[in-house]
């Protein structure tokens, strides 16, 4: 009798090597041909950490890369599962390995569904990447979705519910998506590891050993407690020091300005952008499709970004080159609460010099919480990371750890005002007589400590 096509393994096991995990073992057809389709190989095209490689050179790794790093630790827990608690060994609420396929699909697939610069084009053209991952898993005329479905019927809309965390087995929806879990283990490692920062490192080989399933869900051993709160501080580090760094901020600012001019000159000139940004008219429309979403990556905007250096609109050449050659705008910290009258000032004072305002200068806000337990009181549903003690009981982990408890809760991260480096530097006010005064009166609030240049 043949073998079905879910049940297919690869003649030899195929391996990736790979920075982090050393090597990524494949041994299901459906998944080698997933990583195939020309979907996920887009993601090869597109960077994890956006405008992030501006600051830390390293950081050029792909979503592609990180997508097969989150398949690899949901393949590690999917085989500590199966060999130490599955349900024949331990009951009703251990692994079942059926759902070691839908598990391994939504993991390589989570990300599936980002677009160039992620976040930054997200904000820009109102996209959502985890709808349109959901579009990718299960429209029709995707090549991952003809995979998935030759699995059985239904199964793109199975592995679409991991990714909405609708999957009926909690255990299966927590791998992939949770405050501990295999897309955030593995981007915290690779993007450390790509960064240069040491300090987003932790013992994944550790956390791999005390992690369990249970009823509602995954949970670690109290044994390995010291091992999750390490993930937790290399997290909170991560965010401090990488991901909320005031230069990829300030990219992306330069980014949002740069699409935003292209979308306001599109109104008045087509033409332009009809001859030399085709893939991006759908987008400048608000009429895009799915085939044309997929058309887009970090390269098509890049080369747009460059013919755009020769355009007749100074704004849009300016901020070309000044996104492609990496002259991002300074910033300095301020407090909404209580210097929001001053920063209006300081926008005024950018104009009077003559840069535009919407285009010059920037709010920008970035907060994360490096951990949180669940608060009914705010409607707002959160996986918290539960640890098991010896007689089976949980306990949530910032009741057990003081570490975390102190942190637990706290957002993470500052509020930002960007502006033209040119306001500071000094050689180009005493190069200006007629603003001299302005330039003065600008640089007079940072340095005297009104507003903080950090």
């Amino acid at each position: 009798m043949p073998i079905s096509y879910k049940n297919q393994l690869l003649p030899i096991e195929k391996v990736f090597r790979d920075p982090v995990h050393n090597y990524i073992h494949v041994q299901h057809q459906v998944i080698l041909d997933l990583i195939n389709s020309k979907e996920v190989q887009r993601l090869r095209r597109i960077k994890q950490l956006g405008t992030s490689s501006f600051t830390f050179h390293g950081a050029e790794h792909s979503r592609f890369a990180h997508s097969l790093g989150v398949y690899e630790i949901t393949r590690q827990i999917c085989n500590i599962f199966q060999r130490n608690y599955s349900k024949e060994k331990i009951g009703e609420y251990g692994w079942d390995d059926n759902e070691r396929l839908v598990a391994l699909c939504a993991a390589l697939l989570h990300d599936v569904g980002h677009g160039p610069y992620s976040h930054t084009f997200e904000h820009i053209f109102h996209t959502n990447h985890e709808a349109l991952t959901v579009e990718i898993i299960t429209s029709p005329d995707t090549e991952v979705y003809q995979v998935l479905n030759r699995v059985e019927a239904g199964f793109p809309e199975k592995v679409a519910s991991v990714i909405t965390k609708t999957y009926p087995n909690p255990q299966v929806v927590q791998m992939i998506s949770s405050q501990i879990d295999a897309d955030r283990m593995d981007y915290l490692l690779r993007d450390a590891y790509f960064t240069g920062t040491q300090y987003g490192t932790f013992d994944l080989t550790r956390i791999l050993r005390v992690i369990r399933p249970y009823e509602g869900g995954i949970a670690f051993s109290m044994s390995g407690m010291h091992a999750v709160e390490d993930y937790i501080v290399s997290r909170y580090q991560m965010y401090v020091q990488v991901y909320f760094h005031p230069t990829s901020r300030a990219m992306e600012v330069m980014l949002e300005h740069l699409l935003n001019r292209a979308h306001e000159l599109y109104q008045e000139d087509k033409q332009t952008f009809e001859t030399n940004s085709q893939l991006l008219l759908p987008f400048l429309e608000e009429r895009f499709t799915l085939n044309d979403y997929l058309r887009l990556d970090d390269g098509v905007l890049n080369t747009y970004f460059n013919h755009w250096l020769s355009s007749s609109d100074v704004i849009l050449t300016d901020l070309s080159q000044r996104f492609l050659n990496r002259k991002p705008l300074k910033s300095c910290l301020f407090q909404p609460e209580s210097q929001g009258e001053l920063i209006e000032k300081m926008k005024k004072l950018v104009e009077t010099v003559g840069f535009n305002p919407n285009y010059y200068t920037a709010l920008n806000s970035s907060f994360d919480l490096p951990y949180d337990f669940y608060r009914p009181e705010n409607g707002k549903h959160r996986t918290q990371i539960e640890l098991q003690q010896k007689d089976g009981t949980l306990i949530e982990l910032s009741q057990a750890s003081s570490l975390v408890a102190a942190l637990a809760g706290q957002s993470q991260g500052d509020h930002r005002f960007y502006f033209p480096k040119e306001m500071i530097d000094q050689t180009l006010q005493n190069n200006f007589d007629l603003f001299s005064e302005t330039y003065q009166t600008f640089a007079k609030h940072i340095h005297n400590g009104a507003l903080v240049l950090k």
